[in-house]
């Protein structure tokens, strides 16, 4: 099988938009960066203006609108090294590349496309070095952007200073690519190769961590990529924001994570979406994904009901357990200070809440108001 995909950063070269529209979005991509490619343009159903792939990819003038910031979880705080970030002990996440097959509209990270960012390194012998000096950290994250989107030879490289590293177990890859690009494994046998060979070779496990946000991202060539990179020893997981416009409703959900657990990609997070700048339109308030997401456990098998609705919030991994008439529910699934660990806490509900923030601050006013009568 050979397709040729084309990458597209131009949007006066997305064809399906018309003149006005690419006309109107260019100060869209002025600010925030645009890639698209040819195969998941295909995906879309351009006589829907509000069509969900549409929605993930293509620029819409409600991103300019102020909100949030470019760092929502303050991840420069755990960065060590440059392109190193440790926030849990057993931990490190290595940014790997500022390149994505595609560029999410919503992507929490844009900030690494953007001209004056580098954060990412080029050269990750830094944190490599840091990885072996650090024999707390058994298991290693590869993102950025996309490592995928590396040649197989520079992944390689990786793979392998990884594998020579005694105390790393664990290889886990951040990609989108099968869902915007299967045919970056479906044409690389190298790849594949390469999966199996650190499967079977070095005694460690290679995780991939799939990023299908839409049932229809689940195509045959993608379902073909699946199998391919399963067959390797590879485990393949899915995480995913819950997105306004995307699969923010119960039938479009519960058919994600069911079609994910009939072939073997296990849901592993649904994620809040973060307060990043631009992404207002995307964000769905904590409470209706609450009612959403419990919505859709009750329907599917626990194949797939055990995904865990959680929010990368600056001080760690928060868990969104549920709520009451009363109150909303949270426990640290990860916490980045051992105090946290576990902690158990109840907040008076906020229908407007977005983020973990805004129930804290809303207690802090509770604080204030209380002092001033007293």
């Amino acid at each position: 099988m050979k397709r040729k995909v084309k990458y597209i950063t131009n949007i006066e070269r997305v064809e399906n938009l018309t003149r006005g529209e690419r006309e109107q979005l260019k100060q869209v991509t002025e600010k925030f960066a645009f890639r698209t490619n040819t195969y998941y343009n295909s995906l879309v159903n351009w006589e829907d203006p509000q069509d969900p792939i549409r929605r993930i990819v293509i620029p819409t003038e409600e991103e300019l609108e102020v909100w949030g910031r470019l760092d929502a979880s303050n991840e420069s705080k755990y960065t060590k090294v440059h392109g190193l970030e440790h926030k849990y002990p057993d931990t490190a996440l290595l940014l790997v590349t500022d390149v994505c097959g595609i560029y999410c509209r919503f992507c929490f990270r844009k900030r690494l496309f953007m001209n004056d960012n580098d954060e990412v390194a080029r050269d990750v012998s830094e944190g490599l070095e840091y990885i072996r000096n650090h024999p707390e950290i058994n298991n290693v994250l590869l993102t950025g952007g996309d490592p995928l989107i590396l040649a197989t030879f520079k992944l390689e490289k990786i793979l392998k200073a990884l594998a020579d590293i005694p105390h790393v177990r664990i290889v886990r890859i951040g990609s989108k690519m099968l869902a915007v690009n299967p045919f970056r494994v479906l044409e690389d046998e190298e790849l594949l190769k390469l999966f199996e060979w650190f499967n079977t070779q070095t005694g460690k496990k290679l995780y991939l961590m799939n990023h299908f946000n839409h049932p229809r991202e689940l195509t045959g060539e993608a379902r073909e990529a699946i199998t391919l990179v399963q067959k390797t020893g590879t485990t393949l997981t899915n995480q995913t924001p819950i997105l306004r416009g995307i699969n923010d409703n119960p039938e479009t959900l519960k058919e994600l994570l069911e079609e994910l657990s009939f072939i073997g990609v296990p849901p592993y997070y649904l994620f809040q979406c973060r307060p990043t700048a631009g992404n207002k339109a995307y964000s769905v308030p904590v409470e209706e994904g609450i009612d959403l997401v419990e919505s859709v456990r009750a329907e599917v098998s626990g194949l797939a009901a055990r995904v865990r609705f959680v929010m990368s919030h600056e001080t760690g991994k928060i868990e969104i357990l549920g709520r009451t008439e009363e109150h909303v529910f949270f426990r640290y699934h990860r916490a980045a200070d051992p105090e946290n660990r576990g902690k158990f806490m109840v907040y008076k509900r906020n229908p407007k809440a977005h983020w973990f923030d805004d129930y804290t601050e809303l207690v802090e006013e509770y604080k204030l108001s209380f002092s001033s009568v007293s």
